[in-house]
């Protein structure tokens, strides 16, 4: 009887929230989530839309070679557009590993800190794998970043450590 009436007596700003758990939307969540997907979206716009092409996706609907296209100035950034994305990824996943966050408390530390591990090593044995000896051009995005493909999945494990300095 005592657990109704606390439920009950919630407050109408914490619909979205398990008062054992806490809140699920924070700011802080909403802005974590915006770097992330706004970090694979910069990635992929660069990929597929702008980047002057010799491989995959590289024939247009014409059968012509497709020319780089968008803006002048992200054409202009070239690889580096891949470091803005990267980046701006990265620094959505840390910000996500903040106690306010879902990510950043209960299991959901243990499943981002894993996950990041996972996909960090997993980048990193694709890469050897199929980009080493082998033509670059078949995989999206990895065949761009050649050797920084290693920067890339250190970084995920980075934040898997981050996530693992909130693990309890």
């Amino acid at each position: 009887m005592a657990k109704s009436s606390r439920l009950s007596k919630r407050k109408e700003r914490e619909v979205f929230g398990d008062p054992e758990r806490g809140r699920v939307m924070s700011l802080r969540f909403a802005i974590a989530l915006l770097l992330i997907l706004g970090g694979i979206a910069w990635i992929l716009y660069y990929y597929f839309g702008i980047r002057p092409t010799d491989g995959f996706g590289s024939i247009g609907e014409n059968g012509k070679v497709r020319q780089p296209g968008g803006p002048s100035f992200i054409a202009d950034l070239e690889g580096k557009n891949y470091l803005i994305g990267f980046l701006a990824f990265f620094l959505g996943l840390m910000i996500s590993a903040h106690p306010s966050t879902p990510l950043g408390r209960g299991r959901g530390v243990v499943v981002a800190m894993l996950a990041c591990f996972l996909v960090g090593l997993l980048w990193i044995c694709v890469f050897y794998i199929f980009l080493t000896g082998n033509d670059p051009k078949d995989i999206p995005v990895l065949n761009d970043l050649g050797q920084k493909n290693l920067f890339v999945g250190i970084g995920f494990m980075a934040v898997g450590f981050a996530f693992a300095t909130r693990w309890e």
